[in-house]
């Protein structure tokens, strides 16, 4: 089975002298291309912000959940204080 096909676009990007060297070294050291090294680290950057933000969204409901509870189990509480 072959994997799906990716549509690529081709860019020019400038780099300092140090960071093509080591993207270089990688590249070599995984037997990748040049292209391929920097895809994937764009990718990682991209996966980490992801996460991110998720994990922002997350903790943020989770607040609201929180707050939400509190304020239903006051309420509940008035309820059974008017019942008795």
């Amino acid at each position: 089975m072959h994997p799906p096909t990716t549509t690529v676009s081709k860019v020019t990007i400038s780099l300092p002298p140090g960071l093509l060297e080591f993207a270089d070294r990688q590249a070599a050291q995984l037997r990748i291309s040049r292209s391929e090294i920097i895809s994937r680290a764009l990718a990682q950057a991209k996966s980490a912000e992801e996460e991110r933000l998720a994990a922002e969204g997350y903790r943020f409901y989770a607040q609201e959940a929180g707050e939400f509870a509190d304020a239903s189990a006051r309420s509940f509480v008035e309820v059974l204080d008017h019942a008795s």
